[in-house]
C-alpha cells in the first residue's frame, strides 16, 4: 500500500512540477511518447539537435510517457527529434520548431523495428547468444575496436575464425574498422588471453551466419529503464573528427573537456560552453610504430599529461607555452612492443616521481623529475600462483604510494613508495579482471571489475576490497570512480549505459544513453550534488555529460 502511495505522490508531483514550469515558461520543449503495442512509453530517450549544431541534448520520458526539455538547454531554432527505445524506432519524422519566450509541444509515435538485430547493444548480443559465460567472455577482448554485431553477423567457419584471431594479434588496441593499425617489428597481441582458440572458433561457427541465413536463437533486448532512471538530462558534443577517439576526458580547474585521442597523436580541448575544439598534436618520437594516446591526468598546476603508447613514451603539456615535454623509455629497455600507457601522478608533489606501467613484460618504472632519469621495478608478481600482474591502470595515493590493478587475474597490487615493497590483495570474485579507477579524497582505490561485473574498492586502512556488482548483465566496467557525495560511477562498453552507485545503500541508478556509446575513463565533477559525469564515446567522436536531476 504505501509503494502504490508513493507511485502516487510521485507522479502528483511531476504533474504539478510540469505546470508550474509551463506557467513560468521554464520550457522549451516537451511532448508525449507513444507506439501501437505499449501505449504511453517510459524510459524512452528522446533527443534534439538544432540545424548546424554540434551539442545535441537528451531527455527521458517518465511514467506518463511524457518528456520536456528546458528552456535554459534549447536556444530558438529548428531541431531534428530522435528517440531510443529498444526495438522500437520513430514513425516517421520528427521534428520541432522553437521560438524565445514560447513552449513547443510535439508527440512523438514509435513503431516495432523490422530488424532488431541492427539495433541491439553488445550486451543484449551477449545475453541472447547460446554459450556459456566462459565461452562468451573471450567477445570481452573484442568489443574495444569493433561492435559484437560484426561477429554475429559473420559467415566465419572455425577455421576462418582461427585465420581472424592471427590476424587481431597484429593490431593495435586502439584499431577501429574506421582506421585500423598494424603493430610493428615483432609486436603482437595476445587475443585469446590463454584460452582455447579452437574451441573459441568452434563456438562462434555456431553462433553466427556461417550455417544458416538467420540466427537459430531468439534476440533479446534489456528492459527500459524507469524510475529515477528517466530524471536525467544527457548532452552529447560532437568532436570535429570521426577518427577522434575520445578514450579519457577530463575537466581542468576552467571546466574545459580535455581528452586523450587512442587513434591519434592529439591532445584536444572542448570548450562545454560553445562545443569548440581545440587539438594540439603531440610528437611522433617512433616513426612507424602506431600512434595514439590512453591515460589523460592534470597535475597541481593543472597541467595534462598523457600515456603515448606504442611510442613508448610519456608526454606533459605545458598549458602557458603550449609545447610537450617527451620522456621515452630508455633504448636499452625499449622493445618493438613497449607500451607505456599508463601513469600516476597524483602522488609526485611528495617525491617528484611519476610511475609509469610499461605493458611489454609488465614492466613498472618510476621517472625521478629531479635527474630526469627513469628506473626499472621490474615485473611484480601473484606469490600466490607465481604469475605476473597483468597491469591495466596504475595510481597513486598521496603519499604516492601505487597501486596495480590486476588485469590478468583478480588482484590489486600495492607499492610501498619508500621501501618498493609489494602487496598483493586478491578480490572476492575470482579472476574479476580490476582495471582503471581512481584513488578518492580518503585514500580508497576505487577501480571497475571487467570481468567480475562489479565496482570495487580497496579500503588500505581494514585492508579490504568491497564489490557492488552491477545490476545490467554483461557491463563490462571498464573504469570507476567515487566523489566526495557519497556516490561512485561507472561506464560500459557493451550495454550504452552509465551506472551511478548510491555507496551507503548500495543500490544503483542507471542511465540509458541515446545512441551506441562505447565508454573507456569515467570522470566525475563532484563540485555539486548530485555529481555530473562526463566521458568520451570512443568510437563514436563525442564527448558525453550526464546530468542526474535528483
Amino acid at each position: 500500500m504505501n509503494s502504490v502511495i508513493c507511485r502516487a505522490v510521485t507522479t502528483a508531483c511531476f504533474v504539478l512540477f510540469t505546470v508550474v514550469a509551463y506557467a513560468q515558461g521554464t520550457m522549451a520543449l516537451t511532448g508525449q511518447v507513444r507506439s501501437a503495442e505499449e501505449g504511453v512509453m517510459e524510459g524512452v530517450v528522446v533527443s534534439a539537435k538544432r540545424d548546424g549544431s554540434t551539442i545535441s541534448v537528451s531527455v527521458v520520458t517518465d511514467a506518463q510517457g511524457r518528456f520536456a526539455f528546458p528552456a535554459a538547454r534549447l536556444e530558438p531554432g529548428h531541431y531534428t527529434l530522435k528517440a531510443r527505445a529498444a526495438g522500437f524506432e520513430i514513425d516517421g519524422a520528427n521534428a520541432a520548431d522553437l521560438a524565445a519566450g514560447s513552449v513547443a509541444g510535439v508527440d512523438i509515435k514509435l513503431r516495432k523495428v523490422k530488424n532488431l538485430s541492427a539495433h541491439l547493444t553488445n550486451a543484449e548480443w551477449m545475453s541472447s547468444m547460446p554459450g556459456t559465460d566462459e565461452q562468451k567472455r573471450f567477445l570481452l577482448n573484442c568489443n574495444g575496436c569493433h561492435t559484437l554485431e560484426r561477429i554475429m553477423k559473420s559467415t566465419y567457419d572455425a577455421d576462418g575464425f582461427m585465420q581472424i584471431f592471427q590476424r587481431m594479434a597484429s593490431y593495435y588496441p586502439g584499431s577501429t574498422p574506421l582506421k585500423p593499425q598494424r603493430l610493428a617489428g615483432k609486436a603482437t597481441r595476445d587475443v585469446e588471453r590463454g584460452g582455447s582458440g579452437r574451441k573459441t572458433a568452434e563456438w562462434l561457427a555456431t553462433v553466427n551466419l556461417s550455417q544458416q541465413q538467420t540466427w537459430a536463437y531468439p534476440l533479446k533486448t534489456e528492459p527500459r529503464l524507469t524510475g529515477r532512471s528517466t530524471r536525467v538530462i544527457i548532452t552529447e558534443y560532437d568532436l570535429p573528427n570521426p577518427l577522434i577517439q575520445p578514450h579519457d576526458v577530463v575537466l581542468d580547474r576552467e571546466g574545459n573537456a580535455w581528452y586523450s585521442d587512442f587513434g591519434q597523436m592529439f591532445l584536444g580541448k572542448m570548450d562545454p560552453k560553445t562545443g569548440k575544439v581545440a587539438q594540439y598534436p603531440i610528437p611522433v618520437v617512433k616513426p612507424g610504430w602506431s600512434e595514439g594516446t590512453l591515460d589523460l591526468e592534470f597535475d597541481r598546476d593543472d597541467n595534462p599529461w598523457v600515456g603515448v603508447m606504442y611510442q613508448s613514451a610519456i608526454a606533459k603539456f605545458d598549458r602557458k607555452s603550449e609545447k610537450f615535454r617527451m620522456w621515452t623509455t630508455p633504448k636499452e629497455w625499449d622493445s618493438d612492443a613497449g607500451q607505456l600507457g599508463h601513469i600516476a601522478i597524483e602522488g609526485t608533489h611528495s617525491d617528484n616521481k611519476v610511475w609509469i606501467k610499461n605493458s611489454d613484460g609488465g614492466h613498472i618504472y618510476r621517472l625521478d623529475l629531479v635527474s630526469d632519469k627513469m628506473e626499472n621495478l621490474g615485473a611484480f608478481k601473484d606469490p600466490r600462483s607465481g604469475k605476473r600482474i597483468g597491469t591495466y591502470g596504475i595510481h597513486s595515493d598521496t603519499q604516492n604510494n601505487a597501486y596495480l590493478l590486476d588485469f590478468a587475474a583478480g588482484n590489486i597490487v600495492r607499492i610501498d613508495a619508500k621501501t618498493r615493497n609489494a602487496t598483493v590483495y586478491p578480490t572476492p570474485t575470482p579472476d574479476s579482471r580490476p582495471r582503471r579507477g581512481r584513488v578518492d579524497h580518503q585514500g580508497r582505490l576505487w577501480f571497475a571489475e571487467y570481468q567480475g561485473n562489479a565496482i570495487g574498492m580497496f579500503d588500505p586502512r581494514t585492508e579490504r576490497i568491497t564489490e557492488w556488482k552491477v545490476p545490467t548483465p554483461w557491463s563490462a566496467p571498464y573504469d570507476a570512480v567515487a566523489g566526495k557525495n557519497g556516490e561512485a560511477w561507472t561506464g560500459s562498453m557493451l550495454t550504452d549505459r552509465v551506472s551511478r552507485l548510491d555507496i551507503k545503500s548500495g543500490q544503483y541508478t542507471e542511465y540509458m544513453l541515446p545512441r551506441p556509446t562505447n565508454i573507456r575513463r569515467v570522470y566525475l565533477d563532484d563540485s555539486t550534488s548530485p555529481g555530473t559525469l562526463w566521458i568520451g564515446s570512443n568510437h563514436g567522436a563525442s564527448i558525453v555529460k550526464v546530468e542526474p536531476l535528483d
